[in-house]
């Protein structure tokens, strides 16, 4: 058994960006909505049988409680945001389940996902499917990989260290010092990806790395700031590490069967009407039928 957990939000960006604009019968902007259904419906066609789909029901969350300057919705195209929920709403009538976060971040209920789905023995492969470098910190050997479906790239724990310098539990340290401009938070002044991952390679965790840059036992250009930067910042650093790690408790599901995309609902038949998209019901259906029956 293999699962696919997608990171429905980053797909429903991505197409927006990538996609023509496109209304529905009611004149509704559904463009990239209707691309990131059926760019599902073809992981569905491709054999994709376990699938989960976290969202930003809203895109505020609990981080922006710890710190002031942490995303927010400001800023995000009206016609991209007016398809957050009417996504939600198209995916579960395609039959997918479907978690809208608003505590939390989507990227924590995949990171709940991935964790219990590899508890499970009869899963072979948990897929995590986005290129999101915060969901590097979820792989586990080859058993939990990152996928670009974009570029078609496979990342397993090596290929993690081969593009960041370090290991999946690692990625939160190196955020809070590299800083995340895609979440909103700077990392320490000086620090940048090549010289944390350096470090970080070496040392693994901030807690673990020596306050005197003469007993590092790496070669980091400007080190003995970059120590003085650390130490004088370490509350920072710290307060960043942890709006790096995603949390695991999010409400996705009890068992990975219930991930088994059994079919369509009969409502999705009327939705691809509206989305004038009547190609997605009949690809969803055959899929159905080639699988369970008529």
């Amino acid at each position: 058994m293999h699962v696919h957990l997608i990171d429905g939000t980053y797909e429903l960006f991505r197409h927006f960006f990538a996609v023509p604009s496109s209304t529905d019968i009611f004149d509704q902007e559904i463009g990239a909505l209707r691309g990131v259904v059926a760019s599902i419906v073809g992981m569905i066609e491709s054999g994709a049988t376990h699938l989960g789909v976290a969202t930003d029901h809203v895109v505020e969350s609990f981080r922006n409680d710890l710190y002031t300057g942490y995303k927010t919705g400001e800023g995000i195209d009206p016609e991209l945001r007016s398809q957050f929920e009417p996504l939600e709403n198209a995916l579960e009538k395609l039959g997918v389940a479907v978690w809208p976060m608003v505590d939390q971040e989507a990227d924590d209920a995949m990171a709940a996902a991935a964790g219990r789905a590899s508890r499970d023995e009869r899963v072979e492969r948990v897929w995590i499917c986005t290129p999101d470098k915060d969901l590097a910190q979820c792989v586990v050997g080859d058993r939990v990989v990152q996928l670009d479906r974009r570029k078609e790239l496979v990342r397993n724990r090596n290929g993690v260290r081969e593009k960041f310098g370090v290991d999946p539990e690692s990625i939160p340290d190196l955020l809070a010092l590299m800083g995340d401009t895609a979440d909103g938070f700077p990392g320490l002044p000086g620090w940048g990806a090549k010289s944390a991952g350096t470090v970080l390679g070496r040392y693994a965790h901030l807690e673990d790395i020596p306050q005197n840059h003469e007993d590092w036992d790496v070669k980091v250009r400007g080190a003995p700031k970059l120590a003085a930067t650390l130490a004088e910042q370490q509350d920072s650093a710290m307060l960043f590490r942890d709006l790096a790690t995603l949390r695991t408790d999010a409400p996705v599901f009890d068992s990975v069967d219930e991930l088994l995309w059994k079919g369509p609902l009969p409502e999705f038949e009327a939705l691809c009407e509206s989305m004038k998209a009547t190609r997605l019901w009949e690809r969803a259906v055959a899929v159905q039928t080639s699988r369970h029956g008529a």
